[in-house]
Parts: C-alpha cells; sequence; structure tokens
C-alpha cells in the first residue's frame, strides 16, 4: 500500500479565517512529516495521512441533526452544524486535493467549496452533474485559480465556463459509476479526495465501497421532519445493516462520528487505460 503523495504548499493565510496556531501547525506537520507528532487534531485527521488501500484516500462528509436529518423539506440547509462542525469541514477541505459534491448540492445551496475558516489552500472543485443541469454562474465556477471539474453523462452538450475542465463518462442506470469518477480524478493528480454531498452522492460513494472513512457531524438539534441523510437499498433483515467501526469526537456542542471503512473498500485499478478524454474550456 502507498500513500497518496503529499504536496506541500506553504500556509495559505485567509482572509476570513480565525486565529489558530494550532491548526497552523498541524498543517505544517501534515504536508511535512512522515510521522505526525501528537496533538489535539491528530487523532482526528491522522487516518488521511496513512497508507491506504491503493493510491487514493477518499473520505465521506456530513453534517446531520439527531433525527438524521440534513435539510429541511425545502432543502434549506444553512447551517445544520455548529461553528466548530463547520470549521472542522474546512480543515478537510484544507487536507485533500479534490472537493465532490452532487449537482443538486450545487442548486440548492450555491456553495462555494473554498477553505476559508481555516488557513489553508483551497482544493480543487468537482460537480457530478450528469444531465448538466448547472448553469455557468455557479459560485463554484468562480475564476479564482482552483482546479474546477465538471462531470457529465457520455455525450452531452455543454458549454462549461472559462478555465472548467469538462470531462465526460458513461451513465449506468442512471448514475455514473462513482469508481470511475475517482480513476479519473487520479489521472488529473488528485489522490485525496473528500466527497461532501449531498446525501444522494454521498450514498453511492457509500453503496460502491469507494470510501475509506465518513465523518458523520451530529448537531444536537431534532428537526422531525425534512431530508435524510442516507438513500440506501432497502433491508429485510438487520443483519444485512452496515454496522461501522467508530471512534466519536466532540466539535464543540456538536459530535463528530469517524467512521472507518477501509476493511469494505474495493482496490481502485488505477492505470492509465481508465482514461476518459477530458476537454478544458480556454
Amino acid at each position: 500500500m502507498t500513500s497518496p503523495k503529499l504536496q506541500s504548499p506553504a500556509i495559505i493565510q485567509n482572509v476570513s479565517a480565525e486565529p489558530n496556531p494550532e491548526w497552523d501547525q498541524f498543517l505544517v506537520n501534515f504536508f511535512g512529516q512522515e510521522q505526525l507528532p501528537n496533538s489535539p487534531l491528530q487523532p482526528i485527521f491522522e487516518p488521511l495521512h496513512h497508507p491506504t488501500t491503493d493510491s487514493m484516500f477518499v473520505i465521506g462528509q456530513i453534517g446531520q441533526t439527531m433525527d438524521g436529518r440534513i435539510a429541511t423539506v425545502s432543502g434549506q440547509s444553512k447551517y445544520v452544524n455548529g461553528p466548530a462542525g463547520l470549521t472542522h469541514l474546512h480543515q478537510l477541505r484544507a487536507l485533500v486535493d479534490a472537493v465532490v459534491v452532487g449537482s443538486g448540492t450545487v442548486l440548492a445551496d450555491n456553495p462555494q467549496l473554498t477553505v476559508r475558516k481555516v488557513n489553508g489552500k483551497s482544493p480543487a472543485r468537482v460537480v457530478i452533474d450528469p444531465r448538466a443541469r448547472l448553469n455557468r454562474h455557479h459560485f463554484i465556477w468562480q475564476d479564482d485559480g482552483v482546479q474546477k471539474i465538471w462531470i457529465v453523462a457520455e455525450g452531452t452538450l455543454v458549454n462549461p465556463p472559462p478555465q472548467v475542465s469538462l470531462v465526460q463518462l458513461p451513465v449506468i442506470e442512471g448514475s455514473i459509476d462513482p469508481a470511475l469518477i475517482l480513476k479519473n480524478l487520479f489521472i488529473q493528480g488528485l489522490k485525496r479526495v473528500l466527497i461532501e454531498g449531498g446525501a444522494e452522492t454521498i450514498s453511492r460513494f457509500l453503496v460502491a465501497k469507494c470510501l475509506d472513512r465518513l465523518h458523520i457531524i451530529v448537531t444536537p438539534i431534532v428537526m422531525g421532519s425534512g431530508r435524510l441523510s442516507f438513500n440506501l437499498p432497502p433491508i429485510e433483515h438487520m443483519d444485512q445493516a452496515l454496522r461501522l467501526e467508530v471512534k466519536t469526537h466532540l466539535l464543540g456542542s456538536d459530535v463528530l462520528f469517524d467512521c472507518d471503512l477501509r476493511n469494505q473498500r474495493i482496490v481502485l485499478n488505477l492505470v492509465q487505460d481508465d482514461l476518459v478524454q477530458t476537454r478544458n474550456s480556454e
């Protein structure tokens, strides 16, 4: 097993970030040392630094209420988690090469997917949008020098915004194979990947056994209605349920469930033959 290659960016100072010397030192250590020294952040983020099943590390993250809701019935979700939970999300973004969301998340929330609450480099932004529902004016396409990838169905006619790479992949039974998406990201040098949402996207990667880790951040709120965290195939018996190996961490008033999925993660066949034609918009 090999570790995803650690790039070593200088500390990117983000003007909206709160001062956090402990995080800044951890970021330097994460990208600069083989062994991470002991720190309060080390138990949470060290798995991202470890050898993996293959040359990629894929982590999912989702924030939910105590009754398993990620948004209201209308789709409003800002913000389910508290300040510490949001900081954790931005820390994850700063440690990965790419952040992946589905088109539904972009249409509902219009996220920036950048690192703002802590210092660090913003990752490449990847959107899975088989039907090319997005337009050219979403925040994710802002021309800030960060790599941007728009994944659509094979044969889809679309004119991407400037500086956005268009990747066309085959659709099978209404969706694009998560493993094929990861292979194409690997080919583009994106080896440490955060699957950030929404529920449908994370569920597909979970069912496809393409996650090494899953961070579920539970906030002390009960909504009683709204959109559920996961959409998985139905089961008839409890022994068919996915039982997770979990460690918990307090994030302010939120609780992080750090789920270890390495034992079920498939091995990706990361070879150049999997390259699907990519078109860059000039």
